[in-house]
């Protein structure tokens, strides 16, 4: 599926959603729809493109540095940089009652690969995502 642009490719003017429609049942509203907030919407491309080796590199700076043939503090600055601008500060972690639990089966790597897919198409949420990526039902 598309994502939404933020701004027109002709002039550069501020997009806005002015119509939206059901899958299901094909209701259609039509309006002046703010877009929801998404918590990787205001991160650059090369954030996001940053994100997206991490993962396929399962968060493996390492791996990375020989990928994007980055020093590993480079990569690190850049990794605080995106935990910042996601409203973050580096080394501090959420809440434990959110951690896995031991014992907790974790998704296959084909499972992982169905549940990423999912989300990329917004079929789920993020944290659905989440949820099932860290062992949650399906």
């Amino acid at each position: 599926m598309l994502t939404v642009p933020d701004q027109c490719p002709l002039c550069g003017g501020e997009i806005i959603v002015t119509r939206l429609q059901c899958r299901a049942c094909d209701t259609t509203f039509e309006g002046r729809f703010a877009p929801p907030p998404h918590p990787f919407s205001d991160l650059t491309e090369e954030q996001l493109h940053f994100l997206e080796v991490f993962i396929r590199n399962e968060g493996k700076l390492k791996h990375m540095e020989k990928e994007m043939k980055l020093s590993y503090p480079t990569l690190r600055n850049r990794l605080q940089g995106i935990i910042r601008a996601l409203g973050y500060e580096p080394g501090q972690s959420e809440p434990e009652e959110e951690e896995i639990s031991p014992g907790t089966p974790l998704p296959d790597p084909e499972e992982r690969q169905r549940i990423l897919e999912a989300l990329e198409r917004g079929e789920i949420s993020f944290e659905e995502a989440m949820r099932q990526l860290q062992g949650g039902d399906s």
